[in-house]
């Protein structure tokens, strides 16, 4: 396959595509849709193989026997990043947004702390809220153009009600991949103020080229507080698919975990489990190779191309296909370059304030699309910010 293709979604219940308008004022016919974090690529031929298998069988009932979905997990983890599963404790949640949802229910009472390096992921905070728990911010300083870890700080900020940190690894939306070394850092950190780690690595295959993602799991002494989340449905582009992975060794957390669970009667989708079970195969991992390669090149692309807008700053990406760009050094306030982007360049992008604190001077721009798609929306940024250059 070309991930130079354009595909049209627009008026296939997209709401990347379909909802920006609404949202944004930015029209499908006229814009580019850079904000929701899903690719504009097909999954590999492996995953559509095995929709059209169940399409040509058509009967969709029950799913019985996930002993070959779990076994391709667990190879997936081996093979890909060094950690050894146990099937016994793998989870199917209905996508990582439910599964961070169920850790708040299943781990935490009303009241509760759960502390967030911020900015982050905004779904964290409003699933935290919603379940009546207190968003605990510990902001993350910008030191070399990266973020970076704070645990003088937030060991101060801590009040005693904290009860869990969720990870997001690698960090969404600064692209950081975090070394062992910080990861060690976090581990302790969770451990003195006694709370449950949940690590968020839904991005852990989107890594550009020379780096190397590492498993919270491969950090020794925190097994007993450790909730593993991962999933197939970023790295692959089948969020539609509502299918996500809680990996818990721990056996008292993980007899927590499934009690939760079988009390709201959840259960996956067959087509979900049909999908990750073929994605995550050598077939899979070939095509996660040239898509890691091609997100490279769009990035090494846009982040030239922004770079060279006074004012602007690109942070380098070393994962996702997230781009988080700082509009600080333009003196503009959050309503006039968010205008320039929207109403001037006409994309529609993620707003910084809804990751938390320390995201008011930034916009969130999705690259993972055909390369001329990334070219155009350099020229348009271009062409939004002229007078500055």
């Amino acid at each position: 396959m070309s991930f130079d293709e354009i595909i049209d979604r627009r008026g296939t219940h997209c709401v990347k595509w379909d909802k920006m308008e609404a949202l944004y004022g930015v029209s499908p016919d006229e814009g580019i849709a850079m904000w929701v974090a899903d690719m504009e690529f097909r999954p590999p031929a492996c995953v559509q193989d095995a929709l059209q298998a169940m399409l040509d069988h058509g009967v969709y009932g029950y799913f019985g026997d996930e002993s070959a979905y779990l076994a391709a997990i667990c190879w997936w983890m081996e093979n890909r990043h060094g950690w050894r599963v146990d099937p016994a404790a793998i989870f199917t949640t209905h996508g990582l947004v439910n599964g961070t949802a169920m850790c708040v229910d299943a781990f935490t009472a009303p009241g509760d702390g759960v502390v967030l390096f911020t900015p982050v992921y905004h779904a964290f905070a409003r699933v935290i809220r919603a379940a009546g728990r207190d968003v605990v911010q510990c902001a993350m300083p910008v030191v070399d153009g990266q973020y970076t870890l704070d645990f003088d700080a937030w060991d101060a900020q801590m009040k005693g009600h904290e009860k869990m940190l969720v990870l997001c690894s690698p960090h969404n939306p600064g692209g950081r991949v975090w070394t062992r070394a910080e990861l060690a850092g976090v581990a302790a950190f969770a451990k003195r103020h006694d709370l449950i780690l949940v690590s968020d690595e839904i991005h852990h295959d989107l890594v550009m080229p020379g780096q190397v993602h590492t498993p919270m799991a491969l950090i020794e002494g925190i097994a007993d507080r450790l909730v593993m989340m991962t999933a197939a449905t970023k790295t692959f582009n089948i969020a539609g698919a509502h299918v996500g992975n809680v990996i818990i060794h721990d056996a008292g957390l993980r007899a927590k975990f499934a009690g939760r669970m079988a009390a709201l009667g959840l259960s996956p989708n067959s087509f979900g489990l049909f999908m990750v079970t073929a994605a995550y195969s050598p077939e899979g991992a070939a095509w996660v190779d040239r898509v890691c390669a091609y997100l490279a090149e769009n990035a090494r692309i846009f982040d030239e191309g922004i770079n060279a807008i006074p004012g602007l700053r690109s942070m380098a990406l070393q994962s996702t296909y997230l781009a988080w760009v700082d509009f600080a050094g333009t003196g503009m306030g959050r309503e006039e370059f968010t205008a320039r982007v929207e109403k001037g360049a006409k994309i529609a992008v993620n707003h910084g304030p809804s990751f938390g604190l320390g995201g008011d001077s930034y916009l969130r721009f999705n690259i993972a699309a055909p390369r001329s798609v990334i070219t155009d929306a350099v020229a348009r940024m271009q062409a939004a910010f002229a007078d500055l250059q």
